[in-house]
């Protein structure tokens, strides 16, 4: 379900969680937690690649070589192992989401660390797009959320859902052209109906969001949201995310 493009992973059908900026590294929580002692770490180099690259007369920065310490590892690992989540929560990531509107009420639930702005259809009039479901079954037994296995020869209910979903958008274009102030008329527009929202939060945040939303009692649709971030973040912070998300 998830396609990766430059900073941009593709989710569901028409969503995505795109990548737009970070502050700091693992080296990050490294010194957030040596300044107790009033210590301070660097980069350590790797001299392997560095001579690899230096043999092949390979254009490189000084920068790309960096690397954590097995101290500075074992420190991370440490800090994570005991809960110490202070250190983590310095280091902040942005990502621009486009998500249903039910997958956006779910992951608007973490508040500690996070901070959102979202597409506004009080200003917006663009043509709503709407998720067509995998369908599944309903839950089984005493459960009273969650669904069964995936549903086979759906065309009957992608129709009867496609075509009330475009209704729903039909009529949402006419109170516009009737006069509807936006605010207004967007209240006739399916949970399903795409939003995209800004993202920020701190890296102990997002790791916090995507243990609980990658828990197979979580709803597939967010569970998906949750692998596309867990790509990204682990990307800028291998070490400390690692060692967070530890099951």
């Amino acid at each position: 379900m998830m396609k990766m493009t430059q900073n941009k992973i593709s989710v569901l059908d028409l969503g995505h969680v795109e990548y737009i900026s970070s502050m700091g590294s693992d080296l990050t929580v490294v010194n957030a937690a040596r300044v107790s002692f009033n210590q301070e770490s660097e980069w350590d180099i790797d001299h392997e690649a560095k001579q690899r690259l230096t043999d092949t007369e390979s254009a490189f920065h000084e920068s790309d070589l960096h690397v954590l310490s097995e101290k500075d590892k074992k420190l991370i690992n440490y800090l994570g192992k005991h809960q110490h989540w202070t250190p983590f929560a310095h280091p902040q990531i942005t990502l621009r989401i486009k998500a249903p509107i039910f997958v956006r009420t779910q992951l608007f639930k973490h508040k500690v660390g996070m901070v959102e702005n979202e597409i506004s259809r009080r200003y917006v009039k663009s043509k709503p797009e709407f998720y067509v479901p995998t369908w599944r079954y309903g839950p089984t037994g005493n459960a009273k959320q969650g669904s069964g296995d995936f549903i086979e020869n759906t065309e009957h209910l992608e129709i009867l859902y496609t075509l009330t979903a475009l209704d729903s958008v039909s009529t949402y274009n006419k109170l516009l052209e009737q006069g509807v102030a936006p605010e207004q008329a967007r209240a006739i527009l399916p949970q399903g109906t795409y939003t995209e929202w800004w993202w920020t939060g701190s890296l102990s945040a997002y790791a916090r969001i995507y243990k609980q939303r990658i828990d197979a009692h979580a709803q597939w649709e967010v569970r998906q949201y949750a692998e596309a971030i867990g790509t990204v973040v682990s990307g800028l912070f291998p070490e400390s995310w690692k060692c967070l998300t530890a099951l």
